[in-house]
């Protein structure tokens, strides 16, 4: 899933809420006001710890690279855990590697669409949730890497580089202000992102009862136009987290909703790779 959870609504509702931070007094302490005929209490002239007070984007950084960190980290358990064996194509009758999926992967699957249902209703629990979305999702991401990589060698080098290659195009197109997120835009992605899911969830229903989308990862025209528009919009959502951290830092919110917009920059990112590594799929098996 992608970051809807991370709008004005959010903001709005922070500052009347949980997340609301108490104005702070000088020295970032917050004291009493002074009784009539007293002097004010001190001030402490010592620095104030950047973990502290309110939302910043230096801190956002640093709290989405612990959860990269983390996902990474059990990436490679995920990877390693992936077994390879040689099995046999029954079209064509050739030896090909089979990658085994570990049963912990489906798991860290359920794990990681539950951390994102948890946190959209419950976004004050993102530094608790966060890192578990991204020990369980990261190994399932490793294991789907792996995957991929048994049949295409080079694939995940391939598609890591282009995730960091959008997400830096992005960036630089949301700070030059060539891409502004205005609620126009905000509106066409989210509703685009709502459409994409509500299609993967038919799509998971239909393979239950034995059927099959064949064009979601079928590397026809259909199929891999559809990969590209997926990536577009996975795309957009960027903008759309660039945003969120940009207006959050400027309205004051709370230092815990650093992990919320971290974590929401993270599942973009997660779900940008993974999108990128079934088009390039696709492409080479054109």
């Amino acid at each position: 899933m992608a970051n809807p959870m991370l709008n004005d609504k959010v903001i709005e509702e922070s500052r009347a809420g949980w997340a609301a931070p108490a104005p702070p007094s000088p020295g970032g302490q917050n004291w009493p006001a002074p009784r009539p005929g007293t002097s004010a209490p001190p001030v402490s002239d010592g620095p104030v710890s950047p973990w502290q007070g309110a939302m910043t984007i230096g801190g956002t950084i640093n709290r989405t690279i612990i959860l990269l960190g983390l996902l990474l980290a059990a990436a490679a358990a995920g990877w390693s855990a992936t077994k390879e064996e040689v099995g046999f194509d029954p079209a064509t009758g050739q030896e090909v590697v089979v990658a085994r999926f570990p049963a912990l992967a489906t798991l860290g699957i359920f794990v990681g669409l539950g951390a994102v249902l948890v946190l959209y209703f419950k976004p004050m629990l993102a530094k608790f949730v966060g890192p578990v979305y991204a020990l369980g999702f990261g190994f399932a991401v490793g294991a789907i890497s792996k995957g991929y990589e048994s049949f295409q060698s080079g694939i995940v080098v391939q598609a890591a580089g282009a995730t960091v290659a959008v997400f830096a195009v992005m960036l630089a197109l949301y700070r030059t202000r060539i891409i502004k997120v205005t609620d126009r835009f905000r509106r066409i992605v989210v509703f685009a992102t709502v459409g994409i899911m509500v299609f993967y969830g038919v799509s998971l229903l239909i393979s239950l009862f034995g059927g099959a989308v064949p064009f979601i990862n079928d590397a026809t025209p259909l199929g891999i136009g559809l990969s590209v528009v997926i990536c577009i919009v996975a795309a957009m959502n960027l903008a759309l987290d660039f945003d969120f951290i940009e207006k959050g830092t400027r309205a004051g919110l709370a230092k815990d909703f650093e992990w919320y917009a971290a974590f929401g920059l993270l599942v973009t990112i997660v779900w940008l790779y993974l999108e990128l590594l079934r088009l390039l799929a696709k492409l080479q098996n054109r």
